[in-house]
């Protein structure tokens, strides 16, 4: 009999971080050239502002990205720093702590739980592994995570806002561009979220219908808005 293939399918976090750069960067410019549109009509001008807007963005969020992974590393660290202290003091404590791990989680019985605590007691770093990893449920990060996140998020927050400015840079006419920028970064949305279903184990046509619905939505919103005042 043919063994089953299992396939387990879990998004690294570069992808992660592509998603949240290209889901902001797809939204946040069409709904800013599509405000500006009902308000002006110099395509230009919709440009400037949407490449300084794209110029901003990519900056904040890819600050955003290296604070928030320079934060998972401190916190890493100042973790395991207690983990190797109590091994160290309260050692009788922590083997209650993996006891309890294998009893309530695996079912285990103190006696078969004795070998494991006993291995972990004669290599006190696989210890404090263990434990930032089955009780805190920690995993290091990379040692350039921060960086790699800041500029992962910031280039793909850029590719993302040049789409919806793409149809305002060839055509001169503000409300055929506009037209022209719903289709394509409505169609790039349905993609991109596909995409991110298919990594974040979402049904595909859910994920792309829910990203186009919330950018053309914030796109609308924006285009009534700016029309109102104006």
């Amino acid at each position: 009999m043919k063994p089953r293939l299992e396939k387990h399918f879990t998004a690294s976090e570069t992808v992660r971080d592509i998603v949240i750069g290209m889901s902001d960067g797809l939204t946040v410019p069409f709904a800013l050239a599509a405000g500006l549109t009902g308000a002006i009509s110099q395509t230009h001008l919709i440009v400037t502002a949407g490449f300084a807007e794209i110029a901003a963005g990519s900056i904040a969020m890819g600050l955003g990205g290296y604070l928030a992974a320079r934060g998972d590393a401190e916190h890493y660290d100042h973790e395991q720093a207690i983990e190797e202290q109590e091994v160290k003091t309260i050692p009788e404590t922590e083997a209650q702590e993996v006891r309890d791990i294998f009893q309530r989680t695996y079912g285990l019985s103190a006696e078969e739980c004795a070998p494991v605590i006993e291995a972990l007691r004669r290599h006190p770093k696989d210890w404090v592994a263990f434990m930032m990893s089955f009780e805190l449920g920690l995993k290091r990060p990379e040692p350039s995570r921060a960086w790699k996140s800041a500029l992962t998020i910031a280039f793909s927050y850029i590719v993302g806002g040049v789409i919806p400015l793409s149809a305002y840079i060839l055509l001169s006419d503000t409300r055929s561009a506009l037209r022209l920028s719903v289709v394509v970064t409505l169609a790039a949305l349905a993609v991109f979220g596909g995409i991110k279903g298919r990594f974040g184990g979402v049904p595909v046509l859910r994920s792309a219908f829910q990203t186009s619905l919330i950018g053309g939505l914030a796109a609308a919103a924006a285009f009534g808005i700016a029309r109102w005042i104006s």
